[in-house]
């Protein structure tokens, strides 16, 4: 509601002034609003006035309470004239009367705007902050992302964004509410890419899983994306695999692996992990309380790296599939490896194809697997340990009576006929056991 002071009667709306006590009564008997004097030049577009007639409509509840005033201030003049003591405009003196105008009475253009305004600035996905982002930083737009922001999944494998791409795409993503799951591999995006998406997920509470994967992001990005895991909530799937992640890296990421209460699946697959990282990490998976997935294969673990990693791996239980093939862990990893086997209830699912474990390491594991009650996989292709490793493997699994075992891989490791006799006899015991070799070893050398 708009309230303003009107001064003289020559300058108030008309439907405010009176000319004499004949108009007023005719104003109270139409209930319309009084058209402009006479002598006074009549504006084409006035309000209350269609050539000079009087133009009847129905009150608003400001417009009765206004008139209920005006008959009022009508009342008291009238008194005034008939006593003598008429108005006149040139007596020095302003009567002041107050105006009540009815926002209805206008239009508000202005108020319709700004609600289209805000209307339009509410983006709930992003696009228009994603284009902006591009004209700023000068790439071009990618249509696919464009198109698709309002989908839960998104799926940007190989479109080569590089570090700015990625950071148009970030910028966008802080307020996206839609995108759930987000696959961002091989997109060149180096550390600089990697900390803006970092950022990003500082912010943004709706994203679950990320693939980071093949974007050399190296110790730069790992730095940023540990420094988010200690502040993010929500994100529970993460893949940094291929990103040139070495000691350095581990450092970052240990207080995040402790830290962090949410994160469930990580890959670190294919990176640079070596001796002194395998420490480092194995502490950190000793403390850790929520991760249920690790997969560390194609990384350089062996040697210290690999015991003290296996002793980590002992202190965990939360842990419930590892993949730590492609490493180096040899005799002295698969020894740590028994004690973990022996203590850790947890463990469901345990690769450990192509290190090096010769058969005195797989006799070692062999008397872990003896003891324990959780492991369901076992895989153990590609290593040096022959038939008699097999055999002894296998014979573990018969001789406990409380094992969960339900299937060993041997890929590429030929066996003999007294393994095939023993897998007969101990699907008696355990039907469901399923064991996958290289085939017999006669066979093999009847083909050769």
């Amino acid at each position: 509601m708009v309230v303003g002071k009107k001064v003289t009667k020559e300058s108030i709306l008309p439907s405010v002034c009176e000319d004499d006590g004949d108009e007023v009564g005719k104003e109270d008997d139409l209930g319309g609003i009084a058209s402009r004097p006479v002598s006074r030049p009549r504006s084409l577009y006035s309000r209350g006035s269609v050539d000079g007639q009087r133009v009847s409509r129905p009150p608003s509840q400001h417009q009765n309470t206004r008139m209920g005033l005006q008959d009022e201030d009508r009342m008291d003049e009238e008194d005034k004239v008939d006593e003598g003591g008429g108005i006149h405009p040139g007596d020095g003196q302003q009567q002041e009367e107050e105006c009540v105008i009815s926002d209805e009475d206008f239009d508000t253009n202005l108020e319709l705007d700004r609600f289209h305004n805000e209307r339009r600035a509410y983006d709930p996905t992003g696009q228009s902050s994603y284009r902006e982002a591009c004209k700023m930083l000068n790439v071009i737009p990618v249509s696919y992302f464009l198109r698709n922001m309002n989908q839960s999944e998104v799926n940007m494998m190989h479109y080569g964004l590089g570090s700015q791409g990625t950071k148009a795409l970030a910028i966008s993503l802080v307020t996206n509410t839609s995108i759930l799951k987000l696959n961002l591999r091989d997109n060149w995006m180096e550390g600089v890419g990697g900390a803006a998406i970092a950022d990003m997920l500082k912010e943004n509470c709706y994203i679950t899983e990320i693939d980071l994967s093949e974007n050399r992001m190296g110790e730069y990005g790992a730095r940023a994306l540990s420094s988010m895991l200690l502040e993010n909530s929500t994100l529970f799937s993460l893949n940094l695999s291929g990103n040139h992640l070495d000691e350095r890296a581990a450092r970052h990421l240990s207080p995040a692996l402790i830290g962090n209460q949410k994160l469930q699946h990580l890959d670190l697959s294919h990176n640079r992990f070596g001796d002194i990282a395998g420490e480092i990490l194995g502490a950190a998976i000793a403390e850790n309380t929520a991760m249920k997935s690790l997969n560390l294969a194609w990384n350089c673990i062996r040697g210290k790296g690999a015991i003290a990693f296996a002793k980590g791996l002992e202190g965990n239980i939360f842990l419930r599939t590892l993949d730590l093939s492609y490493n180096g862990l040899g005799k002295e990893g698969a020894v740590a490896l028994e004690e973990a086997l022996k203590h850790n209830n947890t463990l469901e699912d345990l690769n450990i194809s192509n290190n090096r474990i010769p058969l005195e390491g797989a006799i070692h594991l062999a008397l872990g697997l003896k003891m324990n009650t959780t492991l369901r996989i076992l895989k153990m292709s590609r290593n040096p340990m022959q038939s008699a490793g097999c055999f002894a493997i296998l014979k573990s699994v018969q001789a406990n009576p409380e094992t969960a075992v339900e299937f060993l891989e041997f890929s590429d490791i030929c066996v003999d006929q007294e393994f095939e006799d023993l897998f007969e006899s101990t699907k008696e015991t355990l039907p469901n056991l399923q064991v996958k070799h290289g085939g017999k070893i006669n066979a093999a050398l009847k083909k050769s």
